[in-house]
């Protein structure tokens, strides 16, 4: 990671569609980590405008698509963003397989999430560079098969291929833990929601501050209640509120009679209980750089100097 992206410290920002805008992208760039937009939706213009946000002098940056939402002309988005320099275009549920060879054959990494062993499978079968292992403590959408521990063991047992750790990931201690057991680098995304760079609304922001490591949940029912098309496999980890509270067990009866929710969704991992406060996107990646140091602790100490 830190060879082929020129990084100071071996963490991607997680694209999440809604907070990981240019500004937040840039800054982790910025910082020595690899920031990825999260895009979402046919406006061109705009994304151009985030990818030059992103992109800063000497520094890699990527983005993240969201297969499902992808139509027919879209490939537009994906050159766009390879003609902006992104160096990394991660990919991810749904039919990604038709994208891979565009975004490598322009020389940059091709990258998507998977939550089982069939996801691997299915990942290497497609050609892509890299992987990123989710766990299902990570925020936003995904699997909730297997957590992040079980699952990047498997992972980094069966490829050959760089394996990203995503899903509890917060601190330093959670850093080193990863790459000890041989993950490539951390895919990080609550410990940015509150970034002062993040495109969450204030609200959101303090949501998560205020946040304890039990306050998620992993449901369906917000995507029902918003009307989300959201492939049926993947449900989504987010604070819980009230209604979640009052439909989430009930999905068929919520699917055979929809109650339509407006109140904030805050998508966020268990570790939103970690983030205590609003900082800088760049503080965040220098605490995470901590890790080499609590590493070479270990090694110290397991060698006697």
């Amino acid at each position: 990671m830190t060879e082929r992206f020129d990084l100071q410290v071996p963490v991607v920002s997680a694209p999440m569609a809604g907070v990981s805008a240019g500004a937040l992208a840039g800054a982790v760039s910025a910082a020595g980590g690899l920031g990825l937009i999260g895009w979402v939706g046919p406006d061109i213009d705009q994304l151009k405008r985030e990818l030059a946000t992103a992109a800063q002098p000497g520094r890699a940056f990527g983005i993240g698509f969201l297969a499902w939402t992808m139509r027919p002309g879209d490939e537009q988005l994906i050159d766009a963003a390879l003609e902006a320099g992104a160096s990394m275009v991660c990919i991810s549920y749904g039919d990604y397989e038709p994208y891979v060879e565009r975004i490598t054959a322009a020389g940059a990494v091709a990258a998507t999430q998977v939550g089982t062993r069939d996801d691997l499978r299915r990942a290497t079968d497609a050609g892509v560079g890299l992987i990123v292992a989710r766990g299902g403590e990570g925020g936003g959408h995904g699997r909730d098969s297997v957590a992040t521990l079980p699952l990047l063991q498997a992972v980094l047992e069966a490829t050959d291929l760089p394996v990203l750790a995503a899903g509890g990931i917060a601190t330093a201690r959670g850093l080193a833990a990863v790459l000890a057991a041989g993950a490539a680098g951390g895919w990080v995304g609550s410990a940015f929601l509150a970034t002062h760079e993040s495109a969450y609304k204030d609200g959101h922001k303090d949501a998560v501050l205020a946040a304890e490591l039990d306050s998620s949940v992993y449901t369906t029912v917000f995507d029902i209640g918003r009307g989300s098309p959201w492939p049926s496999e993947f449900g989504g980890r987010a604070l819980r509120n009230s209604y979640s509270d009052t439909w989430h067990g009930r999905e068929q009866e919520l699917l055979a009679d929809p109650v339509r929710t407006d109140e904030p969704i805050v998508w966020a991992g268990q570790v939103a209980g970690l983030v205590t406060q609003k900082k800088a996107a760049a503080q965040v990646v220098e605490e995470l750089a901590g890790a080499e140091r609590l590493l070479a602790e270990v090694c110290s100490r397991t060698t006697g100097g």
